[in-house]
């Protein structure tokens, strides 16, 4: 098998659905002053109602990774001066997923939490994040898109535009200044949104040089 056939079935490998035993229930109560109860969906006792989100652990997508490519690795975005990878302000962290040669963005937070479990909490989420731009468990993200909406009035009201998802996701200059344009007109552009963008921008124009003279409101890539 050639090195391009190589890449190809890695690749092809990441994309495939996971089996049921392999994937995860996460109940996400509709308001966090949710009383708790006893769940009939999930037997768990949480907020009530709730919505059951599928994941896959990290476990699962670690060896999905390995065999699709044994060799894969992670790198942060940034490090900080202890040579340690820099979280941001919000206590997030951005990576570099390397899988057959190819490396896409991804970003994973701890929700809040602290201490050495929100670190290793924040790299798995990270993971699954950047696993997902090759589309690994894409179908299960589907279903647990945030940004869907919905006329219910006893529904869950959408969350917050993430970011870092759409810049991610972007595959043209055109599209990272849409972004831009509209993550600064809600007065959403902030320090990591900035980074992100200028880092998708190089991500761009390195795997298709574009013509970017009129994108002027796209930061420059560093």
């Amino acid at each position: 098998m050639s090195g391009a056939e190589s890449v190809s079935v890695g690749l092809a490998r990441l994309r495939e659905p996971f089996l049921p035993n392999e994937i995860n229930t996460l109940p996400k109560p509709f308001s966090k002053d949710s009383k708790k109860a006893n769940c009939p969906q999930c037997g768990g006792y949480h907020g009530m109602p709730a919505a059951h989100l599928d994941y896959v652990g990290h476990a699962a997508l670690t060896n999905r990774l390995l065999e699709a490519d044994p060799q894969w690795t992670w790198t942060p975005l940034a490090l900080g001066p202890d040579g340690l990878p820099k979280f941001d302000s919000t206590g997030g962290l951005w990576i570099k997923l390397t899988i057959c040669g190819v490396t896409r963005l991804g970003y994973g937070d701890a929700q809040g939490k602290s201490g050495a479990n929100a670190i290793k909490e924040a790299i798995g989420d990270a993971l699954r994040n950047a696993g997902m731009r090759f589309g690994a468990a894409l179908d299960l993200w589907h279903k647990g898109d945030p940004l869907e909406v919905t006329t219910d009035e006893d529904a869950p009201i959408a969350e917050p535009i993430v970011w870092t998802d759409l810049i991610a996701a972007a595959t043209t200059v055109p599209q990272l200044t849409e972004i831009y344009n509209r993550a600064n007109t809600v007065n959403q552009l902030t320090d990591p949104v900035m980074l992100a963008l200028k880092a998708r921008k190089a991500e761009v124009l390195a795997e298709a040089p574009q013509d970017v003279s009129g994108d002027a409101d796209v930061p420059p890539a560093e």
